[in-house]
């Protein structure tokens, strides 16, 4: 079973045209080894879907102060947790990967807890261990079941992905998701695992940078693009299909209705592709509701009543009743149930 990474293993194919052998070759083995050692976590992983907990009214949130970071450098080794450089409450250092992934680690942390009631990644305080200058030029991230893990990019086709909120908040949702519904890494099931990562990631975004989902861009990766690919995205969660067309990566494969999904076995069965059905859902019903955060109540509700081997028709059915619960409970707006399932419909989501 694969570990997660932010850039879809068909991209990687694209980018290795484009980098020289030895780097090339150089991330080949370092993802190899990575994806024993996520493969591990992920069947260590609890089975079942655990206990859904609505979220509080905004008056009664608790208070959270478990997910402690701590920092290491790799120092351009593959050796995670090599030098402990910033622990919680630490003054900032002069490496700006440092602050940047300690800072976004803390955003998704006080999201998580201030917003969805979830007190770090496991919702039981786990520890955020981030990794920075992973490996020699390594143009990924990746969540490995226990840590996030962030090379610097090659500066040309790739920046520093830990100076991406998107890609730090990416990667720690699947850690929530690994701690929820643990969905299954591959097919369907695997495409709502990369959807939920991207619904946390921009939702965070948003929220950090205080947008509306009219003024957001809802681009996924745009951070991280060098300046061979500047104005590009490796995902837009509005347009799924349209987030980048050029000679290095290539077109964006991403279908957008669910009559156009990908059935073939590459990316694991289209993991990274069909992704880009549910999200532009998620985006619908957003911009319908006119708030992200109100969208991601719903999807995160869902995603705790998910079994882990959920399919889009499964996951199309827990939304809307998740809608309904809410609304029920006075969470959401009522008509958010039809909304919904009207976002669900349009991408033809069974």
């Amino acid at each position: 079973m694969p570990f997660c990474t932010f850039i879809p293993p068909f991209v990687e194919k694209e980018v290795e045209k484009h980098t020289d052998a030895p780097a090339a070759a150089e991330q080949a083995d370092l993802d190899k080894g990575i994806r024993s050692r996520r493969a591990a976590a992920i069947e260590a992983a609890p089975a079942g879907v655990a206990e859904a907990v609505a979220p509080a009214a905004p008056d009664v949130l608790p208070i959270l102060t478990g997910g402690v970071r701590e920092v290491y450098d790799s120092e351009n080794t593959n050796q995670q947790r090599k030098t402990l450089v910033r622990s919680e409450g630490d003054p900032a250092t002069a490496d700006a990967d440092v602050s940047f992934a300690y800072d976004f680690a803390g955003f998704v942390r006080t999201f998580f807890a201030e917003v969805l009631e979830r007190d770090s990644i496991d919702n039981s305080g786990l520890k955020l261990i981030l990794n920075v200058h992973y490996g020699n030029k390594y143009n990924n991230a990746f969540w490995d079941g226990d840590e996030m893990t962030f090379g610097d990019g090659d500066g040309v086709i790739f920046s520093g992905f830990a100076r991406s909120l998107d890609v730090v908040a990416h990667e720690l949702a699947h850690g929530v998701t690994q701690f929820t519904a643990a969905l299954i890494y591959k097919n369907q099931s695997g495409a709502l695992n990369e959807h939920f990562s991207d619904v946390f990631g921009t939702a965070i975004t948003q929220w950090v940078n205080d947008e509306s989902p009219t003024e957001a861009d809802w681009l996924i990766g745009d951070e991280i693009m060098g300046p061979q690919l500047y104005g590009e995205a490796l995902r837009s969660m509005a347009h799924p299909g349209l987030a980048y067309d050029n000679p290095i990566l290539g077109k964006d494969p991403q279908p957008a209705h669910y009559d156009d999904r990908y059935q073939g076995s590459a990316d694991n069965g289209g993991v990274h592709i069909n992704s880009g059905i549910p999200n532009r859902a998620f985006y619908l019903a957003a911009m319908e509701l006119g708030s992200t955060i109100v969208a991601t109540k719903i999807w995160y509700h869902a995603l705790q009543h998910l079994p882990n081997n959920a399919t889009f028709s499964v996951a199309a059915d827990q939304l809307a009743e998740s809608a309904r619960i809410l609304v029920k409970g006075g969470y959401v707006p009522k008509g958010a149930t039809q909304i919904v399932r009207g976002a669900l419909r349009e991408v033809g989501m069974p």
